[in-house]
């Protein structure tokens, strides 16, 4: 950190997703030497989900900055969060601006372009703002964390059950197993509200950084195969998991969400039903159902 910066406030800067366990870990060892932590976010297009409004893309920065303010707490971190001007540039100019923090996490891919000339939005904040600001980059892909191939990348579609201890106890089984990234997609339903679907998805993306599981994840406009479709043709997944309640307790199994996402990817498609009797489970293997 710049010299003299110890006594400003920590800025983190939501570009694309919420949460994510190097933010986390970044902010957990500035957060005593700073008078209090700032989380913004730009109303920008998200890299998945399938937004068709302004207010939309409202909601998705909201549900950025929420979720992550959830991270934070749960890990005994307090922060104020707001949502800025569509631009990622203007928001980033004036979030420093409104706080003057000393740093700024950038949370954001290494590839993140903005405006017709299509700038990287790191090396443009770095050259802005430092050295009175310094920026550090903080990666929300795979590929600018360089993680070994061996590790696999799981594309998570959750929204009443994300929070079920049956899908938090699948996840860490799984990475324990193997090592696993996850991105959590959360499609907004009728049935659930946005606070509870932003503190459920901060729960479980806090009990898997418990585990040292990296993870991140977004609540997603409404349509869930059109989110599933965007986030597979946007990120390089390994596998994707559903989770749905069992049986005609999901809408999405009425609509056949599952088949339809086979349709359009050769990855595997695994489906797990919250609820379901281990014994019910156990049959369905013996007879081969998947």
């Amino acid at each position: 950190m710049s010299e003299g910066s110890e006594a400003r406030p920590l800025l983190v800067f939501l570009n694309e997703v919420a949460g994510g366990r190097k933010l986390l870990k970044a902010v957990s060892e500035r957060a005593d030497r700073v008078p209090f932590v700032a989380v913004a976010a730009p109303q920008n297009q998200p890299a998945i989900g399938q937004l068709i409004d302004s207010g939309e893309l409202r909601d998705a920065a909201r549900a950025r900055v929420e979720v992550t303010m959830s991270i934070l707490s749960e890990y005994g971190v307090d922060s104020v969060g707001e949502v800025m001007d569509t631009e990622p540039s203007l928001a980033l100019d004036d979030a420093i601006r409104a706080h003057e923090p000393g740093e700024v996490l950038l949370s954001c891919a290494a590839e993140t372009r903005f405006g017709f000339t299509r700038k990287d939005l790191v090396a443009w904040a770095t050259d802005r703002f430092e050295p009175e600001v310094e920026v550090t980059h903080i990666p929300v892909r795979i590929s600018d964390d360089s993680v070994s191939w061996e590790k696999s990348h799981t594309l998570v579609v959750a929204t009443q059950t994300v929070a079920a201890p049956d899908l938090v106890g699948r996840l860490k089984e799984r990475a324990a197993g193997h090592p696993h990234r996850y991105t959590i997609i959360c499609p907004r339903a009728d049935d659930v509200t946005e606070p509870q679907i932003v503190r459920d998805l901060a729960s479980t993306l806090a009990e898997l950084y418990r585990a040292d599981v990296d993870a991140t994840g977004q609540p997603m406009s409404p349509d869930p195969f059109h989110a599933v479709k965007n986030a597979i043709e946007h990120y390089s997944i390994d596998e994707v998991l559903i989770s749905t309640f069992a049986g005609e307790s999901s809408r999405w199994l009425e609509d056949d969400l599952i088949g339809k996402v086979r349709e359009i990817t050769d990855k595997s498609v695994e489906h797990l039903e919250v609820g379901r009797p281990a014994a019910a489970v156990a049959a369905a293997v013996a007879e081969g159902e998947e």
